[in-house]
């Protein structure tokens, strides 16, 4: 419960305290609902307040609501229709709340909770080693590092054949070289 001096304060019962306007829209940003008594009179002004809030908001630059929606929203101020109103856009702003939730819940769901960062972070780690992994291919008599985690990943088994290969080849050859008549 909220109270409104005449001073034009607003005094929160629950926490003691005096509170702004920007508290209260915190409140209803958070799914707190409040009542707002005039002080003197005991009046439920809380439709004023609400309303005070929209217009400060709207003031600061925050254009939620089209001058054609609230050129034909005060068209309806007595109007046959004025009754209706009010429970045509309560219902209408419902249904959209719950979209919203919707959607929000298919964006979470379609990210699959990751943090794009942590997801960015780890496809850069794939690219990474599936980058050394290729260029290894065009380096085959690359030493790779000794041990530890920095090591080089094992080798495919083609590699390793080459690697045979390469070896029988430079004995056959140091054995070329010391044969008689080769200098």
């Amino acid at each position: 419960m909220v109270k409104k001096y005449a001073n034009r304060r607003l005094y929160n019962t629950e926490s003691s305290s005096y509170v702004t306007l920007e508290d209260l829209a915190v409140m209803v940003r958070a799914g707190r609902d409040f009542v707002v008594y005039d002080a003197k009179s005991g009046d439920d002004i809380t439709r004023g307040v609400l309303t005070q809030i929209i217009v400060e908001e709207e003031a600061k630059g925050k254009h939620l609501l089209p001058e054609s929606f609230l050129r034909h929203l005060i068209g309806f101020y007595g109007d046959s229709l004025q009754g209706a109103v009010p429970r045509y856009l309560e219902y209408t702003m419902g249904a959209f709340a719950r979209q919203q939730e919707q959607m929000r819940a298919t964006v979470q769901q379609t990210i699959g909770g990751l943090r794009p960062f942590n997801a960015l972070e780890e496809v850069t780690k794939q690219n990474m080693a599936m980058m050394e992994r290729a260029m290894s291919l065009f380096s085959p008599f690359a030493i790779p590092p000794a041990g530890g985690k920095d090591a080089a990943p094992e080798a495919p088994p083609d590699i390793d054949m080459l690697r045979a290969e390469l070896e029988i080849l430079r004995a056959r050859l140091a054995e070329l070289q010391k044969a008689p008549g080769k200098a």
